[in-house]
């Protein structure tokens, strides 16, 4: 797989380069400001250095998932904006993905300019399991730039028009936020210093069971919190009182817990309540005594205690998913804990992207305690998974 680097070494100035970056970021629903700006802050490494080279840098990416056709509150004009304040230089949009203003804005650009083009998401061959729907959009796309640059990490799991069909039709590249991102996966994967533990949270045990499947063989403990501990607690025999419970995966989770033994930590106590509110009564139980009127919103004390005591002496963490529902103030000692926890390992510390990083960055953590902080939750697990991801096998043609 080339690199940004092999490309810088060839020369780009006055060259055009399509860059797919991952500009996804969460916008407050009212005001369309944006809440979080690291993954516009992740894509500044790789733009800088195309800009300095002097290439003319035409940028694309989505926000949200619009329904193939252009839809204002999913327009990039925050994006466009923020990416300006942060290069220091005017960042224009383009009115549309990859029609007639895309083309003119940028036959026109000089040396070292960037421009944003609107929401590839709004033209729905962006997302078509048709070959030649996705193929026409990405002939469009090519015909803007002279080589493709993709530095979208948190898409490469897509097979995508702007991810995928793209690069099969100009000579590119992996990014600097790629290349950095597949360096720490291959370091997790690939003889990773022990112990080695990963701390798996989030609402739905099928939405990580494939991931469960193919670390446990490798992990020494896997750590388990967030809604989906109650599927594994159920499996246990306890009652999770009005707990999320996936019924359907009792007996998957009952099959992991006899296969792996000890390996597989549950939390010990829970905080309860009757009602997901921000300014509801609590209370802390025993994980096997849920009362049966609640719902358990976070991990205990004791629970954090417990995962902090496994990751102390870790040397190789990989952290997915909250411990509880991080979002509102009475529910996020847990999850703020268990950051905490995986920020002093002294050795390799992986946050893998979603939740978890919006959790760190929410909680006023410091990011710079991490080793690497994912911009791409889906991707990061389905590369640990063991799946191939068109967007990485496409640059290593």
């Amino acid at each position: 797989m080339r690199s940004l680097d092999d490309l810088l070494a060839e020369g780009v100035s006055g060259r055009r380069v399509l860059l797919r970056a991952d500009l996804n970021v969460p916008l407050d629903k009212q005001t369309r400001a944006i809440t979080d700006d690291g993954r516009i802050r992740a894509s500044l490494p790789t733009i800088a250095a195309l800009r300095d080279a002097g290439a003319r840098v035409v940028v694309a990416a989505h926000l949200g998932r619009p329904k193939g056709a252009p839809d204002p509150q999913y327009s990039l004009a925050p994006v466009a904006a923020r990416l300006g304040e942060l290069l220091g230089a005017e960042v224009p949009l383009a009115a549309d993905v990859a029609g007639e203003d895309a083309r003119a804005r940028a036959d026109a650009l000089g040396d070292g300019d960037v421009l944003l083009l609107e929401n590839v998401r709004f033209e729905a061959a962006e997302t078509s399991k048709d070959d030649a729907e996705r193929g026409e959009l990405a002939d469009r796309l090519a015909a803007l730039a002279d080589v493709y640059v993709d530095d979208a990490f948190g898409a490469v799991h897509r097979k995508h028009a702007s991810v995928f069909d793209v690069a099969q039709r100009l000579p590119h590249v992996a990014g600097r936020l790629v290349a950095t991102e597949l360096d720490v996966l291959q370091r997790l994967t690939t003889d990773p210093d022990r112990p080695y533990v990963v701390v798996l949270g989030g609402s739905k045990v099928s939405d990580k069971l494939a991931v469960i499947e193919a670390l446990l063989p490798k992990v020494d403990r896997l750590l388990v919190g967030g809604g989906m501990c109650f599927t594994f607690l159920a499996a246990q025999g306890h009652g999770v009182g009005r707990s999320l419970l996936e019924a359907d995966q009792v007996d998957t989770c009952r099959r992991l817990l006899a296969e792996a033994g000890e390996r597989i930590v549950l939390p010990v106590d829970v905080v309860v309540a009757p009602e997901f509110s921000a300014d509801v009564e609590t209370a802390v139980v025993a994980a096997e005594q849920i009362p049966d009127g609640q719902m358990g919103l976070d991990v205990g004390p004791r629970t954090v205690e417990a995962f902090g005591r496994e990751l102390a002496g870790a040397r190789t963490v990989f952290w997915n998913g909250p411990m509880g529902v991080f979002e509102l103030a009475p529910f996020q000692a847990g999850t703020r804990g268990v950051a905490e926890a995986v920020a002093a390992v002294d050795g390799l510390s992986v946050v893998g992207g979603g939740d978890s990083a919006a959790a760190v960055r929410q909680l006023g953590l410091d990011e710079a305690a991490y080793g690497h902080i994912s911009t791409g939750g889906g991707a990061s697990l389905e590369y640990l998974e063991g799946r191939e991801l068109p967007g990485l096998a496409v640059l290593a043609d």
